[in-house]
């Protein structure tokens, strides 16, 4: 407890909350559209395409060492190894601070600190994933890039229940967690039992889309949540 609060005195808790999470959700949205501006082309089922598909290229596909049409892809993968390297980093002293702000019981602060731990191992699962070229480590992009919506699920079951319990935010910034939890569930539901993008065209779109439209909501949810901190007195 006193090594918890020693580090928290180092951190302004609004600026960790409200500014850090609102500027690096800006760069992140920057530099990875820097990233697919600057991605060569290629894609799964078409190497001869040209540039970034939206609909068709994951996001790690910025982050290959070379691009799927065979072209050098170093910008592309440095500006997607900077923004996951960032978010990650940010994830770690946000969910470091909420136990603090949520644990005005004994049953909060225990469950906040079990969704804080999950959201540091999502939050390395970011980080991993920056680094870990899928055209030169697949086996350990893939286990970051998935792990990391296994480790925020469970972190946003437990953030949900305790939001709804506090009556520290308004009701509908714990809905807005609670949208968080069922489209984190969703998505790891994609991951698990849809169709392979190898398999075809239409499976690869499915697949890309579904990644787009989660980590849409993901960004959402935090920026939605910084207003809501924005309301309350923070000490």
């Amino acid at each position: 407890m006193m090594i918890y609060k020693l580090i928290l005195s180092t951190f302004d808790t609004k600026t960790i909350l409200i500014l850090t999470p609102r500027v690096v959700a800006i760069f992140f949205v920057f530099f990875q559209v820097l990233g697919m501006v600057l991605y060569p082309g290629g894609t799964i089922h078409d190497l001869s395409t040209n540039r970034y598909s939206f609909t068709s290229n994951f996001f790690s596909d910025m982050g290959a060492y070379q691009a799927r049409n065979g072209d050098p892809n170093y910008l592309s993968m440095i500006f997607f190894s900077i923004s996951l390297i960032l978010v990650g980093g940010t994830f770690v002293l946000y969910y470091l601070v909420l136990p603090k702000i949520f644990g005005n019981n004994n049953r909060n602060y225990y469950l906040s600190w079990m969704g804080t731990i999950f959201a540091f191992g999502g939050s390395i699962c970011l980080i991993g994933t920056g680094l870990t070229p899928t055209d030169l480590v697949f086996e350990s992009h893939i286990f970051f890039a998935n792990n990391i919506f296994h480790s925020f699920l469970v972190t946003s079951f437990f953030y949900s229940i305790v939001i709804f319990d506090t009556n520290i935010l308004e009701k509908r910034y714990a809905i807005g967690y609670v949208v968080f939890f069922i489209s984190i569930l969703l998505y790891v539901g994609v991951l698990q039992f849809g169709p392979s993008a190898s398999t075809g065209k239409s499976e690869l779109i499915f697949q890309v889309v579904a990644q787009k439209l989660i980590v849409i909501v993901f960004f959402l949810t935090v920026f939605h949540q910084t207003f809501g901190f924005s309301k309350i007195q923070i000490d």
